[in-house]
């Protein structure tokens, strides 16, 4: 199996399977699949030597107001 079709096969069943996905390039030689499900977002990368690296994000459920937005730049500034 080539390493462009290890992508396509995974894209063909994302569409048969009705699920919403978004394309982009993070890094140089990796195309991700950013796929959103209900409290879920998938980052499922595939990079130019045939690896498939999958990062799951997980929602608590938890909706916020407009003061969270506060965190976020706390956040970012600590990184």
């Amino acid at each position: 199996m080539t390493k462009l079709s290890k992508l396509t096969k995974f894209l063909d069943r994302l569409d048969d399977a009705g699920i919403h996905y978004t394309l982009t390039s993070v890094e140089e030689g990796t195309i991700t699949v950013g796929v959103t499900l209900p409290d879920e977002r998938w980052d499922v990368g595939f990079d130019t030597d045939g690896e498939i690296r999958v990062e799951v994000f997980r929602s608590d459920g938890e909706v916020r107001d407009g003061s969270a937005l506060e965190a976020l730049f706390a956040h970012a500034a600590e990184a």
